[in-house]
């Protein structure tokens, strides 16, 4: 019997990490050492009193149940951290946990939009911005970041093209923003808000913020969440991860906040999906949610120091590399002899030196010609790195 998959899988290519890691699997084999700067999982641990919470709670029977629904512990957990991290005000209709913000973008256009109807996405972005509301249906409409714009969305632009006056099949139903936003590691003005909003509001354009990063930025920079901003409740939610701030990451569990008609409309959706978060997982976020903050501001410090060790490493090297504003990622140009081939770059740089980093056009054709590097590596095994490449001759 032949299977023929359906059409959407034709958009689903390898993922580039699957790639990267038989690459790697490669020149290991060949004896090298791999310095490996691809994949975005952090290295430090989980607090201390984060895992205590989950292994008590695995230790009660009771909580291998179905949970069916959010803890209201965990409900009020939200609640604090948005008051104290972002002098935010949320009521529980505006809550709802999800798997991590993956997932959750991943869905939330199930319930927002029609097929055929057109959804905003950065380019670059993160590949779930473009996979999520495609999987919905949608058709995608790029926004793209450039240097020159300080990689902000021409807002005007965009207007003439998905906004209020554009013809009906042309107008945007939802826009994706992220920042600090991986890949391309830059943060966004206060001012960038202030004018987004009522933006948003005149066009009749609905905001999706993606908030993994703002407790991992840098030089004196304050992670804001968009709701922090006059207005933005009326036409925005918000993704909350604990995924790198708390390195939480295999537990699965973020948030989606913000305007409660969507977040109530995403529920009824998951709802028909989805039988809760697994208990002992719930109570270790509420633990990271009401614990102290030392070890989330300690780790933005250490990130902070890889984060100036490579650029600043590789640009005493030639290549000048640009400074991440935040993320655990750094983002620059590749050095002008490969001309705008990211991958040959990526390959010639593992084959000659075992530093193994990302092509940037895995992340949309406005990434051509860049590469990331993820800030997994300690400092002195970064300057190792950083030694093997100067040796090469590659730069």
């Amino acid at each position: 019997m032949q299977i023929q998959p359906a059409k959407r899988m034709e958009q689903l290519e390898e993922g580039i990490f699957q790639v990267l890691n038989e690459k790697k699997k490669e020149v290991e084999a060949q004896g090298k050492k791999v310095y490996n700067f691809s994949v975005g999982t952090p290295d430090f641990k989980p607090a201390q009193h984060i895992m205590d919470a989950v292994a008590k709670a695995a230790q009660d029977p009771e909580n291998y149940k179905y949970a069916l629904a959010d803890l209201p512990e965990l409900t009020r957990s939200v609640i604090k951290r948005y008051q104290t991290r972002y002098q935010v005000e949320l009521s529980p209709d505006e809550i709802m946990s999800v798997y991590g913000s993956q997932e959750g973008i991943a869905h939330i256009g199930l319930s927002l939009v029609n097929e055929g109807d057109v959804v905003l996405v950065p380019d670059p972005g993160y590949p779930i911005f473009a996979i999520g509301p495609s999987l919905a249906g949608a058709v995608l409409a790029t926004y793209e970041l450039k240097k020159e714009n300080q990689y902000l969305p021409d807002l005007k632009a965009i207007s003439a093209a998905y906004g209020a006056g554009a013809p009906a099949g042309k107008r945007a139903r939802f826009m994706i923003v992220s920042y600090p936003l991986n890949p391309i590691c830059k943060a966004a003005p206060d001012s960038f808000y202030e004018e987004l909003i009522p933006w948003a509001k005149e066009n009749h354009i609905f905001l999706i913020h993606d908030n993994a990063y703002s407790d991992i930025i840098y030089d004196g920079r304050v992670g804001r969440s968009i709701l922090s901003f006059p207005g933005a409740r009326e036409v925005a939610v918000e993704f909350y991860s604990l995924s790198k701030s708390f390195n939480y990451t295999g537990a699965r569990v973020g948030f989606v906040a913000g305007n409660a008609e969507v977040v109530q409309n995403f529920k009824r959706l998951r709802s028909q999906i989805d039988y809760g978060t697994f208990l002992p997982v719930q109570y270790g976020a509420v633990a990271a949610l009401t614990g102290p903050d030392d070890m989330v501001k300690e780790q933005c410090r250490r990130y902070e120091e890889r984060r100036n060790a490579l650029c600043d490493g590789f640009t005493a090297l030639g290549w000048d590399f640009e400074r991440s504003e935040g993320t655990m990622f750094a983002w620059s140009h590749i050095p002008e002899r490969f001309k705008e081939d990211d991958v040959a770059f990526v390959m010639e740089l593992l084959d000659r030196t075992g530093v193994l980093c990302t092509p940037g056009s895995s992340f949309g054709t406005q990434g051509r010609g860049h590469v990331r590097f993820a800030l997994v590596l300690p400092v002195d095994t970064i300057q190792e790195a950083l030694q093997a490449v100067a040796e090469s001759g590659i730069l």
